[in-house]
């Protein structure tokens, strides 16, 4: 029903900055919040970063102050400005979103395939 296809992943040095997207397509009614999470090698996927449809945003600690989530002006596209990267940073971003379709009724939970961040010299 929502198809979400993230890009902007590749390898980058440690301090240098990158910026994810993620676009959503689809039988979309409306997007309720969309967000990022990430999954390092063998550890858990964390929580990243939230963006609403008010365009109030949320951070993880780990990434306060040098992440930024943003949202384009259809609220379809949704985008993680990420600088002074470090090793730590890297994982598999995730998009996630919420969101209601023209046939449903209840807001349904949708993510996307990741793409993958590389933070190395």
């Amino acid at each position: 029903q929502v198809h979400l296809v993230e890009s902007g992943g590749g390898l980058v040095q440690p301090g240098g900055s990158l910026r994810l997207s993620c676009a959503a397509s689809g039988s979309i009614f409306r997007i309720y919040y969309m967000a990022w999470y990430r999954q390092a090698p063998g550890e858990q996927r964390e929580y990243v970063a939230t963006i609403t449809h008010d365009n109030t945003t949320n951070y993880a600690d780990p990434v306060k102050g040098r992440f930024t989530i943003s949202r384009d002006n259809a609220k379809t596209t949704v985008y993680l400005q990420m600088n002074s990267l470090t090793p730590e940073d890297t994982a598999l971003y995730f998009c996630n979103a919420g969101a209601t379709v023209r046939t449903g009724r209840g807001v349904s939970d949708y993510w996307g395939q990741g793409t993958l961040v590389t933070v190395s010299s």
